[in-house]
């Protein structure tokens, strides 16, 4: 059975998870989409595959869909470092994902 996949990814991670689609073999449509709470530019990409490549597919996102910030805390002298108050390293980014079974595909 085949197997749609969307992917809703930040603008710029969306070119090397195209890129890296592609490479593979996995043919890609994109659109240019605005969302989530600051209205932030994104890309949805739209793949369809087989189920037995399903887990590739998915495996490729997450690899190349992935930002890693290190917040750090400042010290200041108007506002002095509490005690305990260690960096603190967050992930930003990354991509959603949506799978559905495909019933049907016609070509006009």
């Amino acid at each position: 059975m085949k197997k749609m996949v969307m992917a809703v990814v930040p603008r710029d991670q969306a070119n090397m998870v195209l890129e890296a689609l592609i490479t593979s073999g996995y043919p890609v449509t994109s659109t240019e989409s605005r969302g989530g709470v600051l209205r932030q530019a994104q890309y949805t990409l739209y793949t369809c595959v087989e189920e037995e490549t399903l887990e590739n597919v998915l495996s490729i996102i997450r690899e190349h869909c992935r930002a890693q910030v290190e917040m750090e805390t400042e010290n200041s002298a108007d506002q002095p470092l509490l005690e305990g108050m260690i960096p603190f390293t967050t992930h930003l980014g990354g991509a959603v994902v949506f799978v559905w079974d495909v019933l049907r595909i016609e070509t006009y």
